[in-house]
């Protein structure tokens, strides 16, 4: 497998189009907003491949002491395979000098997704993942965050969010009640 920064429209085109297929659009960003902060240097956009096919992409926001993997997918034909896996296991070796954190959506018995959300963070802790402790309601979704050599508060994990995205995203992350 090889990945690399992306940089070329063919990769954005493939990353925002799995993008799109991949998130539900109530926690999806503005691709725009996700390439304005790689200009900055704040986002790494990773592009996946094996044998020269796409095979998933991940954006990470990148702090200072920790790094939270923003945006991780497999493409449909590939999933199932392992890639899913070996990407994972590929960033967290890139950036083994950090803590490495990401947000999944709580599985809740009533949640309507149930089994997806149950079979994602499984996923995650077979890989490496361990639950933090911390969840929150991240513009209005209940997330629960998964980390690698990281540990985060709920005070934290905001201050994470208010340095890397400003005062907007900081106010829009609440404690579940």
């Amino acid at each position: 497998m090889q990945f690399l920064k992306a940089t070329g429209f063919l990769q954005y085109f493939k990353i925002k189009r799995l993008y799109k297929q991949s998130f539900p659009q109530n926690e999806r960003k503005p691709f725009s907003i996700i390439k304005s902060m790689q200009k900055k240097g704040k986002t790494d956009i990773w592009y996946f491949t094996e044998k020269n096919q796409f095979i998933g992409f991940a954006t990470t926001i990148n702090g200072s002491k920790t790094i939270l993997i923003d945006y991780f997918a497999v493409c449909k034909d590939t999933r199932g395979k392992g890639f899913g896996t070996k990407m994972l296991k590929t960033l967290l070796e890139y950036y083994d000098t950090k803590g490495v954190f990401l947000e999944i959506e709580i599985p809740y018995t009533t949640a309507l997704n149930y089994d997806e959300r149950l079979k994602r963070k499984k996923f995650y802790l077979n890989a490496g993942l361990s639950p933090m402790g911390t969840q929150a309601k991240l513009f209005g979704v209940d997330m629960e965050l998964l980390g690698f050599n990281c540990e985060l508060t709920f005070d934290q994990y905001r201050e994470f969010y208010l340095n890397n995205y400003g005062k907007f995203a900081y106010d829009n992350i609440k404690r579940i009640d």
